[in-house]
């Protein structure tokens, strides 16, 4: 069924579908009417499953981790300052390795105060342990928490689903909401081999020596390094099933691409405009989506941009100090390529800021230009680049 939603619906809707039995909420702008929406279906009966309505978001996660632990599917949602609360707790979810899936609506960490799209409050959570997607719109960010769960749910990980403020959150736009019987035919309920029983009651982490400690981490690593392949089976398995698939990279344009510009979340659907523009005008450029952030999908990365000479890389953050956190990891991805690729680094839509066709356009024909990248990001400050 197609109906008109802001992805904060989009959201809210998966949620449903995937008969959630466990919701932890704290509200922030601009994530907020992600419950509003579910806290309305609660008091209409259609939601069949508990709203917790706790004090923090570092007691919302604790929930999770509580319920999860018991075996029960839970969710929760966060954005900016209520994420960085929650960080401690992070830590615990993917050391318990119980499968959460959260949503956090990507916006300015403070300070200064701002509401506005921005990828650091994620980003800063990528050691913690979760698995990480970065969606263009609406409709990616509801097949992808469909798509989270039956992977956590493979890999006992937890997952974190991101989508910008306001250019995803609030957008409307027609979104294809799955039948439920599709959804339960796709995402069978959860069986935790490890959950609490209270016929075998146990302590589920205890203090541990050295040794111990390093096989936990050892044994998180392995399954972090599943997640790839798993993601790619579970994406095909939906595209079967509802006609639609998103990979954990996505390529455009690229086959003879002398200049590939790489992005993120919402900024895709403006490159797309912008290189098919660049394509009629004689250039070849090119453009590739990164959906999964972690694991870093290396080998993916290292195929669609095999033979590539100039990569552009967008970010929507700064880690101050080092640059834009995509390009860090894309270059770190690359450093062994045989095509050594010049990959050039841009921080655009900061704070907010919109990312226009001209934006993405004048990065494209500054990498062309350019014979060599600077050893520093270059700062987008006005719509042209």
């Amino acid at each position: 069924m197609r109906e008109f939603l802001s992805g904060n619906d989009a959201v809210a809707h998966a949620v449903k579908l995937c008969r959630t039995p466990l919701i932890a909420a704290y509200p922030i702008t601009p994530q907020t009417s992600i419950y509003e929406r579910l806290s309305a279906w609660e008091a209409s009966g259609q939601l069949k499953g508990i709203m917790m309505r706790t004090e923090s978001e570092h007691s919302a996660m604790a929930s999770c981790i509580a319920a999860s632990l018991t075996g029960v599917r839970t969710f929760t949602a966060t954005s900016s300052q209520g994420l960085a609360l929650m960080h401690e707790m992070l830590h615990f979810a993917a050391g318990c390795r119980a499968p959460i899936v959260m949503v956090n609506v990507n916006r300015i960490i403070s300070a200064p105060w701002g509401f506005w799209a921005d990828h650091l409050d994620s980003l800063s959570q990528r050691d913690t342990g979760w698995m990480q997607f970065y969606c263009e719109n609406g409709q990616e960010a509801l097949d992808t928490v469909i798509q989270a769960y039956k992977i956590a749910e493979q890999v006992y990980l937890p997952a974190m689903i991101a989508t910008d403020a306001f250019f995803v959150s609030h957008f409307v736009e027609p979104v294809d909401v799955p039948e439920q019987q599709q959804v339960d035919a796709f995402l069978p309920p959860l069986d935790l081999p490890h959950r609490f029983d209270v016929e075998k009651p146990g302590f589920l982490m205890p203090v541990v020596s050295s040794d111990f400690y390093r096989h936990y981490k050892h044994s998180a690593q392995t399954a972090m390094n599943s997640v790839q392949e798993i993601a790619e089976q579970v994406d095909r398995e939906f595209r079967r099933e509802f006609g639609r698939g998103y990979g954990v990279v996505e390529s455009f344009l690229t086959e003879d691409a002398e200049v590939v510009v790489v992005t993120e979340g919402s900024m895709t659907s403006t490159a797309r405009v912008a290189i098919t523009g660049l394509r009629q005008e004689g250039y070849k450029a090119g453009l590739l989506k990164l959906r999964l952030f972690r694991p870093f999908p290396v080998a993916a990365i290292q195929k669609a941009l095999r033979g590539k000479r100039k990569i552009a890389v967008v970010d929507r953050n700064c880690s101050v100090g080092a640059g834009g956190i995509f390009c860090q990891e894309l270059k770190a991805a690359l450093v062994h390529s045989p095509d050594h690729p010049n990959i050039f680094g841009y921080i655009a839509g900061s704070g907010g800021t919109d990312i226009t066709p001209g934006v993405i356009r004048g990065i494209a024909l500054k990498t062309l230009e350019s014979s060599s990248p600077a050893d520093l990001p270059e700062w987008i400050m006005n719509d042209e680049g």
